[in-house]
Formats: structure tokens, C-alpha cells, sequence
């Protein structure tokens, strides 16, 4: 598998794991303990697939604003 094709279902990844706990992380209460494992309960996952497929440290601002990104659009879900 190429570089790029890794690249791209990691964040695939981090963006579809994030959209579960962004939705949830939108129902609870802001800075709630509820809300900060909401935000960072994802983390461990993506850092696990990241280390597992032997990604360069260089792409972790990318799978971060991917994230971001997930938990930005799960958290509109609850709005609508």
C-alpha cells in the first residue's frame, strides 16, 4: 500500500471515529468531565493506528485538524 493511500484511511479514520464523540461531546456540558473525555478519548485510537502502520510524525498536525474536523461535524448534528 502506498504512503499517500495510508494517509488517507487514517484520516479517514480519525475523522469517522471523531464524529461519534463530537455528537456526544455536543450533548453534554461544556468543560464537563463528560465533555473533556468526549474530546480526547479518541486520541489513543489514532495514535495506536498511526504507530501500527509506521506513519512519520510529520502528517500528526493533519490527523489533528482531521479530528478537529469530526468532532466540529458530529457536534452539528445535535444542533440539527
Amino acid at each position: 500500500m502506498s504512503t499517500l493511500t495510508i494517509i488517507l484511511l487514517i484520516c479517514l479514520f480519525t475523522f469517522l471515529i471523531n464524529i461519534p464523540f463530537g455528537y456526544f461531546r455536543g450533548k453534554s456540558r461544556k468543560f464537563s468531565v463528560q465533555w473533556f473525555l468526549y474530546v480526547h478519548l479518541p486520541v489513543p485510537l489514532v495514535i495506536l493506528v498511526r504507530i501500527f502502520t509506521h506513519t512519520d510524525y510529520k502528517y500528526i498536525p493533519l490527523f489533528i485538524f482531521i479530528a478537529i474536523a469530526g468532532q466540529f461535524f458530529g457536534g452539528k448534528l445535535v444542533a440539527d
